[in-house]
């Protein structure tokens, strides 16, 4: 059985996320004075009372509306509502009820789900202020009074989810969830990707670039394996941040990068490679990520014999610090080779996390070194001694040599080479550590 799920429900700006990252216990959710900031469902698991269950934030629910962004908004909010089995919902001791929240009030009734009344924003210690009574209207029975600012009445809400939950059954942690982080500039199709690959409207689309401002998580299990894919808002370039949001939202997509096991860096096919594809791509390259090069929009493009092999030309040019990443076309919108995502996500995972043994890869370094001897520098030339690989993802060797500075660039480069050549490692880039042998005499000191 999966773990109880909780959703979050509120007008905009009654502190929904600052409630859930207090009960999350870190910001995962961007918090603003800003009305409607958070758009797309955000999960957390949450332990209480030795129960751990996943919380959701949602956007807020406001009047209904033409608007193609609040539409969306309310579209998830209900989502998050259809797939609760307790429901958290916020609202404002300042403002008082509103229409909206008698709207609301309606619409949680209907669910027939337990639903927990909080008033937030009572920030002082003592009886709660008698503007509280107006709540028993909601008809959704005793509110309770928190300050999600002051961390004040946080205990009882989580008691009464907790007490809401009856015999709590949970799935055990899968070690081998592979979590997958989508990213790229704005407005390339990584909200649309996720939705096709998970089957489900699951992050609002829009053709308004910017819309995705958290990176957003969801589980999913296939023949495949099981995976967690990470929706990430899309990095701007940094003369266009204009808000704070946005900054918050870059600050999340690199921490999605940093928490992921391999990287889909999504370009638009319509646009091609640009300067911003080639600095997102550089941030994974640089955390030591397994990368696909994913080309979206596929669909959108005229095609001949050449095409695909001059378009991948091109990308290898423009991402020539990782040539080791494989390329896949596809269209998020028919769906067009999405499925083979799952094969290529599996395979640079293993090469990402390949072990080889001391003896073999010392078999293939002293071959290597062999068939094309080190090139001498002032009559001296390069020995290895040995070489061992002391950690994964990325796959990180090191070589004993007798002098470091014999240890060019390009030769590393020859027999990082000569190590994809024996082993199947495309995906994943590789460290090379040059270290000098300690001296006998230097041992003995």
């Amino acid at each position: 059985m999966s773990k109880k799920i909780v959703a979050i429900i509120g007008r905009p700006n009654v502190g929904k996320s600052t409630f859930f990252n207090l009960l999350v216990g870190e910001n995962l959710s961007i918090t603003s004075d800003e009305a409607g900031v958070t758009r797309d469902r955000i999960l957390a698991d949450v332990e209480w009372r030795g129960k751990t269950f996943q919380l959701v934030d949602t956007g807020g629910i406001e009047d209904i509306t033409d608007d193609v962004i609040v539409k969306s908004m309310r579209r998830q909010a209900e989502l998050a509502m259809d797939m609760a089995d307790v429901i958290v919902f916020v609202t404002d001791i300042k403002s008082g009820v509103t229409a909206t929240d008698i709207e609301i009030s309606q619409m949680l009734r209907r669910t027939n789900k337990p639903v927990i009344l909080v008033c937030n924003k009572v920030d002082n210690v003592g009886a709660p202020p008698d503007d509280i009574y107006e709540l028993y209207n909601l008809g959704l029975g005793e509110p309770y009074p928190v300050s999600s600012i002051a961390k004040l009445g946080i205990g009882e809400v989580l008691d009464a989810i907790y007490d809401n939950f009856g015999t709590i059954e949970e799935v055990e942690e899968q070690d081998e969830t592979i979590s997958v982080a989508i990213i790229g500039k704005p407005n390339v199709g990584k909200s649309s990707l996720t939705n096709k690959i998970l089957g489900e409207e699951r992050s609002i689309v829009s053709n308004v670039a910017g819309t995705t401002r958290d990176a957003i998580d969801t589980v999913f299990e296939n023949k495949y394996g099981k995976y967690n894919f990470i929706d990430t808002a899309g990095i701007r370039k940094k003369n266009k941040i204009y808000d704070d949001i946005e900054k918050y939202s870059i600050i999340k997509a690199k921490a999605a990068i940093e928490r992921s096991d391999v990287a889909l860096i999504v370009i638009d096919a319509t646009e091609g490679v640009t300067e911003q594809d080639e600095k997102i791509a550089g941030i994974a390259h640089e955390k030591g990520k397994a990368l696909i090069i994913v080309v979206n929009k596929w669909d959108l493009i005229n095609k001949d014999e050449i095409t695909l092999n001059q378009y991948v030309k091109k990308i290898r040019e423009n991402f020539k610090f990782m040539s080791y990443a494989p390329i896949i076309t596809l269209s998020a919108v028919t769906g067009q080779r999405v499925d083979k995502l799952f094969e290529l996500i599996n395979k640079v995972h293993a090469a990402n996390n390949f072990r080889i043994s001391t003896g073999v890869l010392n078999d293939v370094i002293m071959e290597a070194m062999a068939i094309h001897p080190a090139p001498t520098d002032k009559g001296k030339r390069l020995k290895i001694y040995y070489a061992t690989e002391v950690k994964v993802a990325p796959p990180t060797f090191v070589l004993f040599v007798n002098k470091k500075e014999l240890a060019h660039f390009s030769y590393l480069r020859y027999l990082e080479n000569e190590l994809r050549k024996h082993f199947d490692l495309e995906g994943t880039p590789i460290n090379i550590i040059v270290r000098e042998k300690e001296k006998k005499e230097d041992k003995e000191k």
